[in-house]
């Protein structure tokens, strides 16, 4: 398995998630930040917008984080990190793996770039119903799924780890508090660490070793 992935980036929602499903998988390292940077073969098959992550696992290519982790943990059913199909909470799952690149990244950079809000044309609404949503989403907690973690944990609890190391996470406890139980689990500071080691130029890419479920 190989993730293409770029320090800085949304690739760190997957190198957390692979990290969670303790598998083997190396990391090649696509410099998206410059535009003359030749392109692996791979990722360029992987990718169609050119971005990062990007996965190949076998015959399937793609990209995407909340694709991406959608489909790492159907793939890795041991771990539990997504409710069975027939599972009632299926449907609030996939609504949270979904929030993050349909309503929590949108609603904040229309929040940034001053421009007023759409409330009928957003699908998010507007920024404070985004962020009213997340905030009851965590009730009772502590995760999205109640008592279970799972990839959608991931994917928002990631963005908001990224959003507090650029100064952007809202002013809320209860944010907070989530953010803080994230980053305290091991493989999230497992994947801080090598996010923050693999920004060093001289380490490009990288293979984990892990005994596979």
């Amino acid at each position: 398995m190989i993730l293409y992935w770029s320090p800085g980036t949304r690739s760190a929602r997957v190198v957390w998630m692979l990290e969670e499903l303790a598998v083997d998988y190396e990391r090649v390292l696509v410099d998206v930040r410059d535009a003359t940077a030749e392109r692996p073969p791979g990722f360029v098959a992987a990718s169609p917008f050119r971005k990062v992550p990007a996965l190949e696992d076998g015959d399937v290519k793609m990209a995407d984080s909340a694709a991406i982790c959608l489909y790492l943990a159907d793939r890795y059913p041991a771990r539990e990190l997504a409710p069975d199909i027939a599972d009632p909470r299926r449907g609030r799952y996939l609504f949270w793996m979904t929030f993050v690149p349909g309503a929590l990244e949108p609603a904040v950079s229309e929040r940034l770039s001053g421009k007023p809000t759409n409330t009928f044309g957003a699908g998010w609404g507007d920024y404070d119903r985004m962020l009213l949503t997340l905030e009851n989403g965590l009730d009772p907690g502590p995760w999205l799924l109640g008592d279970q973690f799972s990839a959608a944990d991931v994917m928002v609890g990631g963005t908001l780890l990224i959003m507090d190391a650029l100064g952007l996470r809202p002013d809320s406890q209860r944010l907070k508090s989530y953010a803080d139980r994230c980053i305290a689990r091991p493989h999230c500071k497992t994947a801080e660490a090598l996010e923050i080691a693999l920004r060093d130029p001289h380490v490009g890419t990288g293979r984990r070793r892990r005994g596979r479920p």
